[in-house]
């Protein structure tokens, strides 16, 4: 089992930037996809973005395209979300998420593709 970490939210106007970070531990990092999600107020947890093992492969929610970035540091364990031109409507609980066995995923954007999951961090953007 990996445990996950999130760190980096906070509140910000619109327009703001904001970079969260989830940091693994209990297993090989490098060997499973990670991936965000997001649950806003009364809604249904969202996916918003995902990346390979390696990096090469990245996937965005369209409402974040453009505007959020996803990365990882397979040598820190550790996968970034650097989140630009915020709105309010993007006021939510972040969720880092592993995928433990990536190869056998076939839809990357389900939450029920990951295995693991971190506490989660609010982000809440001000108009």
């Amino acid at each position: 089992q990996v445990q996950l970490a999130e760190s980096g939210g906070g509140s910000v106007q619109a327009g703001g930037s904001l970079r969260l970070s989830c940091t693994a531990s209990g297993r090989s990092f490098s060997s499973f996809a990670m991936g965000w999600f997001r649950r806003a107020p009364g809604k249904e947890r969202e996916f918003v973005a995902r990346i390979s093992r390696s990096g090469s492969t990245i996937t965005y929610a369209d409402v974040v395209k453009g505007r959020f970035t996803i990365s990882r540091d397979n040598i820190k364990s550790t996968v970034y979300l650097q989140m630009n031109s915020l709105k309010p409507e993007d006021t939510a609980v972040y969720y880092c998420a592993a995928d433990i066995n990536p190869s056998r995923t076939i839809v990357r954007t389900a939450t029920t593709s990951y295995d693991s999951w971190g506490q989660g961090t609010q982000v809440t953007v001000s108009s």
